[in-house]
This record gives C-alpha cells, sequence and structure tokens, in this order.
C-alpha cells in the first residue's frame, strides 16, 4: 500500500485482499482516488456462470454414470476406500 501512496504504480485494480472478505467499510485501499476494489468475483458475468455450470453439470452426469471426467486425481476412484460408482 506505501508504494501505491507513493504512486509506484500510479493505479491498482484489486479483488483479492490480504484478509477475505474485506468487511472494514474504512479499509485504507476503499479510499485510495488510484485504486479500484471490486469483491472478489468481479470476474463474473453471466455468460461464465453458464459455462462454468454447464461443466459442472456434465461432470456430475459423468459421475453418476459411471464414467467421471476431469479427475484429477484418478487413482483415487480405485483405491480401496473409493465408493464404487
Amino acid at each position: 500500500m506505501s508504494a501505491l501512496h507513493a504512486g509506484r504504480p500510479g493505479l491498482a485494480a484489486v479483488d483479492v485482499y490480504e484478509d477475505e472478505p474485506m468487511l472494514d467499510p474504512a479499509h485504507p485501499l476503499l479510499s485510495m482516488d488510484n485504486v479500484v476494489c471490486t469483491p472478489h468475483i468481479g470476474y463474473v458475468s453471466r455468460d461464465e456462470y453458464e459455462i462454468q455450470f454447464a461443466d459442472i453439470f456434465d461432470q456430475i452426469i459423468a459421475y453418476a454414470a459411471g464414467t467421471p471426467i476431469n479427475v484429477v486425481n484418478p487413482d483415487v476412484l480405485t483405491s480401496a476406500g473409493a465408493r464404487p460408482l
């Protein structure tokens, strides 16, 4: 924040904060003329939500059908403690 006060960088846009959620309306970033603050969901658009939810539903349907997709750790599906698909 001291760099912003000094004008280096001259401007900033922030949507991720050290402590989240930011609940303090007196937080210094919120009163700086050279800073734009948005909630952490500042990137969200209707189109993006539709893409994300369609992808999530496809994954749920594939898992329920016994053919999971986009599995980050596929070994867990065959481990001794795994639930049968």
